[in-house]
């Protein structure tokens, strides 16, 4: 059973997050590597008085969306702990997720269980514990603490402890064998190991993500047909119906040149004429499209983060495949 905590009763607020910032490589020396997972980034607090609280990377409350996790948290959490990591919206049986330490991927089954969740939250670090407030103390005292915590709490899912390396081949090693695993991997972030947990001092990390070639149907493009400055990519599902999978980063001057040679204007029943289009998942801006016709296949390089078929972040234009056609892109999924 796990040891019982008296529970100093401070007050626990929870901060901003650190970010991280994107690199082209990982960083060689004097730093830990951890996985970086498909899900929403969660703050999650259990309150001295026993109260749990949830809230995203921008502030948003997330514990009525995280009912799951949230009630698990007032089940298997003791008072006074902050954690900070990785909320998990898979539906169903959990995907594979890496157990902390071990060098290969599978889901995490020892300690206790939480009866009727699908979901997971992947912790990788503890600002609060037992009324302390650890943010001050550097990375590796954060890491040793989470590591004992999970032990002495005897977390099982829907807990999960995510690994770390200080091995940068084992970090990359990573990131080629576990994406082929597909465990959720979107990437790598490092920490440096004598940092505090400072909020405010955003990106203070690194990524690396990890990213592939693919195909997709060019919808229509932002600014006008002779001067794109971006475009919008879609999917045809299995009923043949073209849905819209995301858009890319803005184009280079050249490329917009070159692609406003090859689009064809919008037929009367383009399938998305009168549909409005948000500049990303969660934001009410909304985009000026011109709509094109759906007849080119473009080749972009997307990361791993897809929810609901929809690439969460834009992705980036490489070419026109002139030798495709829009039905040989990959098929729309909401998986």
């Amino acid at each position: 059973m796990p040891a019982t905590r008296w529970v100093i009763a401070v007050r626990l607020q929870i901060p901003e997050p650190i970010l991280a910032a994107p690199v082209a490589a990982l960083p060689t020396s004097g730093v830990a590597y951890e996985g970086k997972w498909d899900g929403y980034r969660c703050l999650l607090a259990r309150h001295p008085e026993g109260r749990v609280e949830m809230r995203s990377r921008r502030g948003t409350v997330l514990t009525v969306a995280f009912s799951d996790i949230a009630a698990a948290a007032q089940r298997d959490l003791p008072h006074g702990v902050l954690l900070d990591g990785e909320g998990d919206l898979a539906r169903g049986p959990p995907r594979l997720r890496p157990a902390a330490t071990t060098d290969e991927p599978h889901c995490c089954l020892g300690g206790r269980r939480s009866p009727g969740s699908s979901r997971h939250f992947v912790a990788f670090d503890v600002l609060h514990l037992a009324g302390e407030n650890l943010m001050p103390q550097p990375y590796l005292r954060h890491r040793e603490q989470l590591e004992r915590f999970f032990a002495e709490e005897q977390l099982g899912p829907p807990w999960t402890l995510c690994p770390m390396t200080l091995d940068r081949a084992e970090a990359e090693r990573w990131m080629h064998e576990w994406a082929q695993a597909d465990v959720g991997l979107e990437g790598i972030v490092a920490k440096k190991l004598n940092q505090p947990y400072r909020p405010r001092t955003r990106r203070a990390w690194s990524k690396v993500r990890i990213r592939h070639t693919t195909g997709a149907v060019i919808g229509g493009v932002t600014g006008t047909p002779a001067h794109p400055t971006d475009v919008l990519l879609g999917r045809f599902d299995a009923t043949g119906r073209l849905r819209y999978a995301g858009r890319s980063t803005p184009l280079t001057a050249r490329t917009g040149r070159q692609l406003s040679q090859q689009l064809a204007p919008a037929a009367p029943d383009h399938p998305w004429r009168g549909h409005s289009f948000s500049a990303g998942l969660g934001s009410r801006e909304k985009l000026d499209v011109e709509l094109a016709e759906p007849v080119l296949v473009a080749e972009v390089s997307a990361d791993t983060a897809v929810d609901s078929g929809r690439w969460r972040h834009p992705v980036r234009f490489v070419r026109v495949r002139t030798d495709m056609e829009p039905q040989d892109s990959p098929l729309f999924s909401d998986g």
